[in-house]
């Protein structure tokens, strides 16, 4: 498939993780690794905030009456508990007027959901094609509708810290209430 080349760079980092280096003897205190992540997600925005800045701002006419998640065209995040869900709409691909219709094509194949991390989220953002963008730059977000009643904070949580990773970004917020519908946040 020809989005391979996308998909492939996100399962890579999505996957990965950083080990300390070897021969470290001496632990770096909790405030030294807190400060240490802040520092990294700082520079993993600071290089999907030049990539973004080439998608053109968002158009709200085009999205203002989505009214269904099915229907939503942009970059579409669900939050989970320790995890987020970034689906992807790839275009349909046609060259025929007898193969535009969404039978040969349905929304569903053309869809990729990927299960990433909130410290990978800048450059995954980042890494979604400039054609799965037709809205310009803005993302919705969603808290996940699977989330038990105990898990319901946390994912709150992380919600509002997704709101202020992508928001930092220069990407604009739609966020998706439980049971459907968006409110626009900047």
């Amino acid at each position: 498939m020809k989005y391979a080349a996308f998909l492939l760079p996100l399962l890579v980092f999505a996957g990965c993780r950083q080990n300390a280096p070897s021969g470290s003897t001496q632990q770096p205190t909790p405030r030294q690794l807190q400060q240490q992540q802040a520092h990294e997600l700082a520079k993993k925005e600071a290089t999907a905030r030049v990539a973004l800045e080439e998608i053109p701002p968002p158009s709200k006419h085009l999205y203002v009456n989505v009214r269904s998640t099915d229907a939503w065209q942009n970059p579409f995040l669900t939050v989970h508990r320790d995890t987020l869900t970034l689906r992807v709409i790839f275009p349909q691909q046609t060259t025929s007027a007898l193969d535009a219709g969404t039978l040969l094509h349905p929304a569903a194949a053309r869809r990729q959901e990927l299960e990433i991390r909130m410290s990978d989220l800048p450059e995954a953002l980042a890494a979604v094609p400039d054609f799965s963008w037709p809205y310009g730059r803005v993302v919705a977000i969603e808290e996940s509708p699977n989330a038990s009643r105990q898990d319901r904070p946390h994912v709150r949580r992380n919600v509002e810290q997704a709101i202020r990773i992508v928001n930092d970004l220069d990407v604009v917020v739609d966020e998706w209430t439980p049971g459907g519908g968006s409110g626009l946040l900047h």
